[in-house]
């Protein structure tokens, strides 16, 4: 899911009627968060039947997924600057029709090379709505209301996640894996039109002229900020961990010692609305802890969720995935929302670069979580995601020491 950052200055003092109703907006939102999440990830709980109907392994059906996440991750940059040209809702609006016409192909394709390549433009159209939403938010939507819209923009991203994936399971299990794709693409159309008729236009919008010489060198001072390459690694290494279990856990779960059916398989990512809720505590813990601290706990909730899912019982499984999933998004919102208060400037630049390294690791976990899993099984992707949560406490470590330094330092000056 998206940043909340909104990438614009929150207004004060603004009149009413410039804006129209927010609950008319939040539910426009709402219902292009369902929908495109809802596609995004689609095919992950199908990752068996394809691999059983085309004959492939676990790595290369994961590439349905990898493909999505990677062109989404190479196309939110360039369409964040389209949407600062010719307007936040007609990018969003042009965004999901594609990506709703590419679901309702999809079931027609002929093998799984035409199915990764319909992903892939699926992928890139979904970009435009992170690169949008929370923009038309920002500028449309009451100051005292945004909060709230967000918040309900990001819920429909979670829930559209959720119910696309519990969707296609439970159909693919009666009629088959193409069914499910269908499925899932008729529910996003009847979102897509639900946000058409409810979205308003834009009245606060004023179009910029594209200038990519700014937008450069504005990723560019992003990137040489250290606090925000550390974040973005965070964002990149969570996600990776995330993809690589999520990806990986249908061939598991419908594999002895569970043996469960599609559907019930499909099933277990109802466990995202942990998410939802370790996602809004993220604050208090920040608030508790600090920064670092709650990432530390987020780090280890999910280090002892992928130990549990070591053990033979359902029960020690769905436990450990309640972990991950609770820990993962904990620290995706302390990470995401650090970079929104991190950047001074060329914010919008800077979460679309989050949302970049978010996705590239949604990719590399998933494709490298199957690879793993076809050479050596469930211990080994639990290896995998292990190493890089090693990685990720090497980063908050990193910056632990950089904080002590720097505070000795301004201790000894005031000496």
């Amino acid at each position: 899911m998206p940043s909340v950052d909104t990438g614009a200055p929150v207004r004060t003092g603004a009149s009413p009627e410039r804006f129209p109703s927010s609950r008319r907006i939040s539910l426009a939102l709402f219902a292009v968060g369902l929908a495109t999440f809802a596609l995004l990830f689609s095919t992950q709980p199908l990752l068996p039947a394809l691999s059983a109907d085309f004959g492939v392994t676990p790595g290369q059906a994961s590439w349905t997924v990898s493909a999505a996440t990677i062109a989404l991750a190479v196309a939110v940059l360039p369409l964040s600057a389209l949407s600062e040209r010719f307007g936040r809702r007609t990018l969003m609006t042009g965004s999901l029709a594609v990506a709703v016409a590419v679901a309702l192909a999809q079931p027609f394709a002929p093998n799984l090379e035409v199915l990764i390549a319909l992903r892939a433009v699926q992928g890139a159209a979904i970009a435009g709505i992170p690169a949008s939403a929370t923009a038309y938010l920002a500028e449309e939507v009451r100051p005292a209301a945004l909060v709230g819209a967000i918040g309900l923009f990001v819920a429909g991203n979670s829930v559209g996640g959720m119910t696309g994936r519990v969707l296609t399971g439970w159909v693919a299990e009666g009629w088959g894996w193409r069914t499910g794709l269908a499925a899932v693409g008729v529910l996003s159309l009847l979102f897509a039109i639900a946000y058409r008729l409810l979205i308003p236009r834009a009245r606060n919008f004023t179009p910029a002229s594209l200038r990519p010489a700014e937008m450069l060198e504005a990723v560019r001072g992003h990137l040489s900020d250290g606090l925000l390459v550390r974040l973005y690694s965070l964002g990149l290494l969570f996600m990776a961990v995330f993809g690589a279990v999520y990806t990986v856990v249908g061939y598991r779960l419908t594999a002895e010692p569970f043996g469960l059916s599609q559907g019930l398989a499909g099933s277990v990512f109802v466990i995202y609305l942990v998410g939802t809720v370790s996602s809004a505590a993220a604050g208090r813990l920040v608030g508790r802890l600090g920064r670092r601290g709650a990432l530390y706990l987020a780090i280890g909730a999910t280090a002892t969720g992928l130990l549990l899912t070591l053990g033979d019982t359902l029960t020690a499984v769905l436990l450990g995935l309640v972990l991950v999933t609770a820990g993962f998004f904990a620290g995706h919102a302390v990470a995401s929302g650090s970079v929104g208060r991190t950047a001074k400037t060329g914010r919008a630049q800077a979460s679309a670069l989050y949302q970049m390294a978010y996705y590239t690791g949604s990719s590399l976990g998933g494709t490298l979580g199957a690879v793993a899993y076809h050479a050596a099984g469930w211990s080994a992707t639990v290896a995998l995601a292990l190493t890089a949560l090693v990685l990720a406490a090497g980063v908050t470590l990193y910056a632990t020491r950089r904080a002590v330094v720097r505070r000795r330092l301004e201790v000894a000056r005031s000496c």
